[in-house]
């Protein structure tokens, strides 16, 4: 690849994972409230596996996964005769964190976890929102979720700090009597916690997550609605084919920062394979375009206005077209396969397609 486009593929891969960034999140619970099964069915690659993670505190463990960005901090023990050890140790820990100077190290919300067959809401549950809510963000999970009857009501008005009581269920649950109850309620606590998290991070908890398609689709949009806006500005430069140097960095860093929000490898290798295949369909069409705008803009006064206009609309369709095209790939991608890991020639072959038929 010339070298040009391979730098602009270095520099793009270095910004979408800067503005990516990485969102920490706190799952606290007692034993066999569903806590691994939650975090399994919400996130990507089986985050929560037997003896993964690596101990912070007594009773608190730091599990992360290369690739992913996302640290999940399991607090363990609320059933244990010293927890108000354990809850100390967890307080200076957050603390730590949270004044930290760099904020992909800060905790950014935390998740209180409670099973509803349970029906009671422990001291030591009470104690724990206390001291998160004072710190970071507090959802409240009700897990294994079946029959509320005036549960959650009961939990808002013991736990008045959380930012929301969320009802979920992991998982298909199949009964005896032959009837199934399937997953619920994830969809939503992603859309809570997103609203609960620093904007910064919500490109973090697209690109970890995988229980909600539409938070990465729309927040993949808002990356291609920044690069239209910024190709409309390099279309009308009133520089003869300045705006065709200027759009490439554009669309090169709008390809990685959708490719990265979807949580795929954010690789040279990678964003080589799709540059190739998005150039091979747009290339010809943009230089026919833009050739016109740019000739236009040779002509002094009213024709460098003119060019500008022009090609300020072109660049900015075609940089949404691409943008748009390489979505609905993805989303349709992960739609059939939420835990798949996409064959980046596939998704090349398919984004040249749906370009050509658009």
């Amino acid at each position: 690849m010339d070298q040009k486009i391979d730098d602009l593929i270095s520099e793009a891969i270095q910004k979408a994972t800067t503005e990516r960034g990485h969102i920490n999140i706190l799952i606290a619970g007692r034993s066999g409230v569903g806590k691994s099964t939650l975090i399994n069915s919400v996130f990507q690659s089986k985050m929560a596996e037997t003896g993964q993670g690596k101990p912070v505190t007594q009773n608190t463990r730091e599990i992360s996964k290369e690739g992913v960005p996302l640290t999940i901090f399991d607090t363990r023990g609320l059933e244990m005769k010293e927890f108000s050890n354990t809850i100390e140790e967890l307080e200076r820990t957050i603390s730590q964190r949270c004044t930290d100077t760099d904020s992909n190290r800060h905790i950014h919300v935390a998740w209180l976890c409670i099973q509803e067959d349970g029906r009671r809401v422990e001291e030591a549950e009470v104690n724990l929102h206390n001291m998160l809510s004072k710190h970071v963000p507090l959802i409240t999970v009700i897990t294994k979720a079946r029959s509320d009857g005036g549960f959650k009501n009961d939990v808002l008005g013991l736990l008045p700090e959380s930012r929301n009581v969320m009802r979920v269920r992991a998982i298909e649950e199949e009964f005896d009597e032959g009837f199934t109850l399937p997953p619920m309620g994830l969809n939503e606590l992603i859309e809570v916690t997103s609203e609960v998290i620093p904007e910064g991070k919500r490109r973090a908890l697209a690109a970890s997550q995988k229980a909600n398609l539409k938070y990465k689709k729309d927040q993949a949009h808002k990356i291609v609605a920044g690069a239209a806006a910024a190709s409309a500005a390099a279309g009308a430069s009133p520089i003869p084919m300045s705006d065709v140097a200027i759009l490439a960095p554009i669309q090169v860093g709008m390809i990685a920062g959708i490719t990265s929000v979807f949580g795929m490898e954010l690789s040279k290798g990678t964003l080589s394979t799709l540059v190739s295949s998005a150039i091979g369909v747009t290339g010809v069409s943009f230089a026919g375009r833009a050739i016109v705008s740019n000739v236009l803009k040779l002509f002094p006064g009213i024709g460098s206005a003119a060019g500008g206009a022009i090609s300020a609309a072109t660049a900015s369709a075609l940089t949404v077209a691409l943008g748009e095209a390489y979505i609905s790939v993805l989303a349709n991608f992960f739609a059939e396969n939420p835990d798949g890991s996409p064959d980046i020639e596939y998704i090349a072959e398919k984004l040249k397609e749906k370009m050509k038929g658009s």
